[in-house]
């Protein structure tokens, strides 16, 4: 989380200017990065739009990231067990 402030700050310029582009003051950045140790929540979509840096990144703890691998592993174990279910439901067979 700091590491993905620490690029935020380097892609504004410097702490000053991410601090302006999101509306705080310099040594209240200061201070997330050195003392809080993490982005408040209230920031983290501000710093995204300011920066290009991934809300998962800085606060990955509300933002958790989306990997499309998890999507589609998901997706077939939902597709598994639904066909399971059904194999446990006896069918009609015609005559």
């Amino acid at each position: 989380m700091k590491e993905a402030l620490e690029s935020a700050i380097t892609v504004a310029g410097s702490q000053s200017e991410l601090a302006r582009r999101v509306g705080v003051t310099q040594s209240t950045l200061w201070g997330w990065l050195n003392k809080a140790g993490r982005t408040p929540a209230e920031y983290v979509l501000k710093i995204e739009a300011a920066t290009g840096v991934s809300r998962s990144l800085l606060r990955p703890d509300l933002y958790p990231s989306v990997d499309p691998a998890d999507d589609a592993s998901t997706a077939a174990a939902a597709t598994r067990s639904s066909d399971s279910s059904r194999a446990a439901i006896p069918q009609e067979r015609a005559a």
